[in-house]
């Protein structure tokens, strides 16, 4: 016998950390989530003014510091789950997935850069902005509101749940193909989480997709752990 998947046995131990990788990322996410959802009133608190939002930030004080710290390396987990994904799902579709496991590094990059603008530069603005005269405010407030458009609207959550819905969108086709070992379920999961979060990124643009940006924020923890099981669960897949 010959294995469709160029020797994936090999590459089982890498399929399965990836998917828990996913799993414990979900996790942490949510986690992460929860306690700045009680700290900093977030992500509310994004849409706030410099008066606002850089006198909460520096309130919460280092122990959230170092909570959005954790926060902004957690995207790297979409790095060894794009690699899983590619040799979980490579014999569906192979160069499909050596796209999506691009989009899955890009979106562990740009997602980083959203989030890191927070513990460093937003926090050392907010430690100017309680020092300084109204006149320095104002200047304070138009670099944070730049800030936030650039990396946060741009390149942390446009780029980045562009490229981590493609990343879906192509694993879940991938794993509804012939030949896939994965739950078909989860294929389609994966589908809609996909079109979900291509919709809900444009919240920025009209507020007519609010409800579905809100419905992704509960689907994309969910398919992120049924993903990673199913990755976890993985079998290599031989063919005559």
């Amino acid at each position: 016998m010959v294995q469709s998947t160029q020797d994936s046995t090999r590459s089982i131990g890498t399929i399965r950390a990836g998917g828990l990788a996913l799993v414990a990322g979900a996790v942490a996410f949510m986690a992460v989530f929860a306690y700045l959802a009680a700290r900093f009133n977030y992500p509310d608190v994004l849409d706030g003014s410099a008066a606002t939002v850089l006198p909460a930030l520096l309130a919460t004080g280092s122990s959230g510091r170092i909570a959005w710290a954790f926060y902004a390396f957690l995207p790297l987990i979409w790095i060894p789950a794009g690699v899983a994904a590619f040799h979980g799902l490579r014999h569906t579709g192979e160069g499909s997935m050596r796209v999506a496991m691009l989009f899955a590094t890009i979106t562990a990059l740009a997602m980083m850069l959203g989030l890191m603008r927070w513990p460093s530069i937003h926090w050392e603005l907010a430690r100017a902005y309680v020092a300084e005269s109204s006149e320095q405010r104002a200047v304070i407030e138009a670099v944070f509101l730049g800030l936030n458009r650039y990396l946060g609207n741009y390149i942390g959550e446009f780029l980045g749940e562009l490229c981590v819905s493609l990343f879906f969108g192509l694993s879940g086709r991938a794993m509804l193909r012939e030949g896939s070992t994965m739950p078909r379920w989860v294929g389609y999961l994966a589908l809609t989480t996909a079109l979900a979060g291509l919709i809900g990124m444009f919240r920025n643009v009209t507020s007519a997709v609010a409800m579905v940006a809100d419905v992704n924020n509960y689907l994309l923890p969910v398919f992120m752990i049924a993903f990673g099981v199913s990755l976890m669960r993985y079998r290599a897949v031989y063919v005559a």
